[in-house]
């Protein structure tokens, strides 16, 4: 990894500077902070896969964001440059991307204080999802398939029926934020029921009730008929994650919340 990190960084025409690595999942992928050609601060990423599995949804993730929303006015880290090499069966691609000074929000995607965010973030962060809602896309983040197959499994009630497929990030929680806002990993984005993110990020917000209700607050669609089946999507999957011993700080509030959807969905 190191080897096709330098290789990489090279074929781009960017230095990386020493001293920080970042190793993701399993040794999948290795990160560092870099400078472009020009001198400007960059973030250089190598993820490596088997050389088979080297396309999809997740692969292609950050290329297709950025050919789709460009910055976002400054509010997702714009793709500089890709660079793809293979060796020995194995595929590794190189992402070159502006760099993001700022620290995330939280070191885990589950809150666990209250960031006091100005009321600006929260207008910047509702126009920027709206603006990632609206965007022609065929990649698809959340499968009908899943919701019909997890909602009754883990809320105990059919799927709710989706009234509006849009794109959503489709992995928006306090580890992938920043102040002043940037939304980071756009590996997973695509379509998913109306207001997916809106309920992701309220999910990993249940530990602090005043954040929480914030959320609410910037996403009026939480609690109304239009975001049910979204809720029961994030709900689901998250009670899902904790069967397998995963987020488990959550589980009451979860649970506490399937319960909530299971009355909505079944209301006469």
């Amino acid at each position: 990894m190191r080897a096709h990190h330098t290789r990489a960084a090279r074929a781009l025409d960017a230095r990386t500077e020493p001293g920080s690595e970042f190793w993701g999942w399993a040794g999948r992928t290795l990160g560092t902070p870099a400078r472009t050609a020009a001198g400007a601060p960059a973030w250089l990423r190598l993820v490596s896969a088997p050389e088979d599995k080297a396309s999809g949804k997740l692969w292609d993730g950050a290329l297709d964001a950025q050919h789709a929303f460009g910055d976002l006015d400054g509010h997702r880290p714009a793709l500089l440059g890709v660079h793809d090499a293979f060796d020995d069966g194995t595929a590794y691609r190189a992402e070159l991307s502006a760099r993001v000074d700022q620290s995330v929000l939280s070191d885990d995607p589950v809150l666990q204080h209250d960031p006091q965010l100005p009321d600006s973030w929260w207008n910047d962060l509702t126009g920027m999802l709206e603006k990632v809602s609206v965007v022609a896309t065929e990649r698809v983040a959340v499968r009908q398939q899943y919701m019909d197959r997890a909602i009754p499994e883990f809320l105990g009630t059919p799927a709710p029926t989706v009234t509006r497929w849009t794109p959503a990030h489709a992995d928006l929680h306090w580890a992938n934020l920043t102040s002043p806002l940037r939304l980071l990993d756009w590996e997973g984005w695509g379509q998913a029921p109306q207001g997916f993110d809106c309920a992701s990020l309220y999910a990993y917000t249940l530990l602090q009730p005043n954040v929480a209700a914030r959320v609410r607050a910037a996403f009026p669609i939480l609690g109304s008929p239009a975001g049910l089946a979204a809720e029961a999507t994030v709900c689901a999957q998250l009670l899902q994650t904790v069967a397998r011993g995963d987020n488990l700080t959550l589980e009451d509030q979860l649970r506490e919340w399937a319960r909530d959807l299971h009355r909505r969905t079944t209301a006469p």
